[in-house]
């Protein structure tokens, strides 16, 4: 028995004992910097370096000119390159919305913030559309009433800001107050259904534009803001949108 307990005795401290030697008492941590000093490793360099090659022709394949260098603070409450993004998305979009729905864009509003980079002078490519709208934003079409419409103006008056639009145009005096909006020409009717084009960040309160969420119906498109200006530069020679009067401040 004696020996029994010297037996199990033994095991209890080299557990112990072990269980010491195994404490973590200090974690150091050291950054190291990826910059161009670290060694590649050739055979992996080797096996990445055909579809980096396939992916630089891609983005930089040239789909179209810019006549200039247009950025998103050239304007006051719209701009040339915002402006080129609504159209683009009224123009691209449409088509596919009315072939599925049978309806028609009635306008479109995008954010300020979105718009990332210049549109520089000279070639346009695939990577100046990544460059531009790096997201992943989406299409999306809301129907909103024209209570709700009104809803948008006033977010507009009250941000005095360049969201890009399309289709809708706002006149408002010196001291940001509305004189006129209008839907492709005409009166915004309360009463009537439209629809708008916005991206999906938009449309999930995005920049606190909660007026979306009034919206009666959605209609989620799959067509990436980013695909779309690809697709619009594709069939364009020369770029060259310019500031107009779809959101102006009279003085």
């Amino acid at each position: 028995m004696l020996y029994k307990n010297f037996i199990l005795c033994f095991f209890v401290v080299c557990f112990m004992s072990c269980k010491e030697e195994m404490y973590l008492e200090k974690i150091e941590g050291k950054r190291i910097e990826i910059n161009d000093s670290l060694v590649g490793v050739s055979k992996i360099e080797d096996f990445i370096k055909p579809y980096r090659e396939h992916v630089n022709n891609t983005l930089d394949s040239v789909l179209a000119y810019s006549a200039g260098t247009y950025s998103k603070t050239d304007g006051d409450l719209n701009t040339a390159i915002g402006n080129l993004m609504a159209d683009a998305v009224l123009e691209e979009a449409n088509p596919v919305f009315e072939s599925r729905t049978g309806k028609k864009i009635n306008m479109v509003l995008l954010n300020h913030g979105g718009i990332r980079a210049i549109l520089s002078k000279g070639n346009v490519t695939t990577r100046t559309a990544y460059e531009i709208m790096p997201f992943e934003n989406s299409v999306v079409v809301a129907s909103l009433k024209g209570t709700h419409i009104n809803e948008m103006i006033a977010y507009l008056q009250k941000a005095k800001r360049a969201h890009p639009i399309s289709g809708l145009s706002i006149k408002l005096n010196n001291n940001y107050e509305l004189i006129e909006a209008k839907i492709n020409d005409n009166a915004i009717d309360e009463n009537k259904t439209y629809y708008v084009a916005t991206n999906d960040y938009l449309y999930s309160g995005g920049d606190s534009m909660d007026f979306f969420q009034q919206s009666d119906s959605l209609y989620v498109l799959d067509y990436k803001i980013r695909n779309v200006l690809i697709d619009y530069f594709s069939k364009k020679d020369t770029i060259n949108p310019v500031i107009d009067n779809r959101f102006i401040k009279t003085n």
